[in-house]
């Protein structure tokens, strides 16, 4: 259904179906391999007015839910989208893309030159004004108290999210290598298309994110930049999925160690397995009043998966998807 909504969310807090129709209507934007995407204009005149309008409600330690894509994310921005404080926002690209310009690295919005990695230098403080009145429009419209954006590669920006909203809280999911890898390919494979001769699947237009990842983050890490040759050849889709998954994690190991108190790793499939306990951690976390809402919508739709079969690993690869799966209690073998 539109918007991600399903019957038993209807059902559970029928008041909640207007908040995640209005976000997605009117805030989220259409990224590329999605119908609707005439919207965008519209909803680029309407932030671009948002910035225009005073502060209407302060930001107070919004929460991003970030990771690897196809790790439990959405699952995860749906069920606490569900909680009473919260006002949900599913992956708002057009909301930063409308404040920073140069953060677009699928090519949804635009073709221009874009960076993986944005640091507190790059922050300036008309971005960090309008961002504050744009979330804050938000809020007021929905009259909630706690931002809920849902951006997975704003993992490699938790420093310049930081600069933005010092008091910011951050959600990272993190879910085993093989199944995450093994998600992307099928996900590329489901919905990617050819649109005029150009390819749009999970890698962005023709291959943008792909070669962003591996001009701007492979070459930073000390250890995987001495394969940058070998990655520009490789054509596997799961072993692409398994190299932004290595980096990614890699990221969210760093940042929990920067910002103990403000970011909190959750494993998928702990998730899965026990969402009431888990969920109530998140409450603890970061802050939440306990709503048993979010915990009988997690009863009805959290569902376990099956594991994948193993696959194929580059064998330059494998020692560095081994460290990072035994790093985060996972096992390669």
């Amino acid at each position: 259904m539109i918007a991600q909504l399903d019957k038993d969310y209807i059902m559970i807090r029928p008041q909640k179906v207007i908040d995640r129709l209005v976000s997605y209507s009117f805030f989220e934007g259409r990224p590329l391999t999605t119908q609707g995407r005439w919207i965008n204009p519209l909803i680029f005149q309407m932030l671009s007015l948002q910035k225009r309008l005073p502060q209407m409600r302060p930001v107070k330690q919004p929460i991003f839910l970030l990771g690897t894509g196809r790790s439990g994310t959405t699952l995860t921005g749906m069920l606490l989208s569900m909680h009473k404080d919260v006002a949900y926002l599913n992956e708002p690209k057009a909301i930063w893309h409308s404040v920073y310009p140069y953060e677009d690295i699928v090519g949804n919005y635009s073709d221009a030159k874009a960076f993986y990695r944005l640091n507190k230098a790059q922050v300036q403080q008309a971005q960090v004004t309008n961002l504050h009145k744009i979330y804050g429009f938000y809020l007021t419209i929905l009259r909630k108290q706690r931002l809920l954006d849902k951006y997975p590669e704003l993992i490699f920006r938790v420093d310049f999210v930081k600069q933005i909203f010092p008091d910011a809280k951050f959600l990272v999911m993190v879910r085993n290598g093989w199944d995450t890898a093994s998600s992307i390919e099928a996900w590329s494979h489901q919905k990617g298309r050819t649109v005029k001769g150009d390819v749009e699947n999970w890698w962005g237009k023709n291959d943008r994110k792909w070669s962003l990842l591996l001009d701007e983050i492979v070459l930073q890490d000390t250890i995987m930049s001495k394969y940058y040759d070998h990655l520009k050849l490789m054509t596997c889709e799961k072993n692409k999925g398994l190299i932004e998954w290595i980096l990614a994690m890699k990221e969210a190991i760093s940042v929990q160690e920067r910002y103990p108190t403000d970011v909190q790793l959750i494993h998928y499939e702990d998730l899965v397995e026990n969402p009431q306990s888990i969920l109530r951690e998140v409450f603890e976390f970061h802050q939440l009043r306990y709503d048993n809402s979010v915990i009988k919508y997690a009863d009805r739709v959290v569902r376990k998966s099956n594991k994948v079969s193993r696959f194929d690993i580059d064998k330059e690869i494998f020692p560095h998807f081994d460290h990072i799966m035994s790093k985060l209690g996972y096992s390669s073998g």
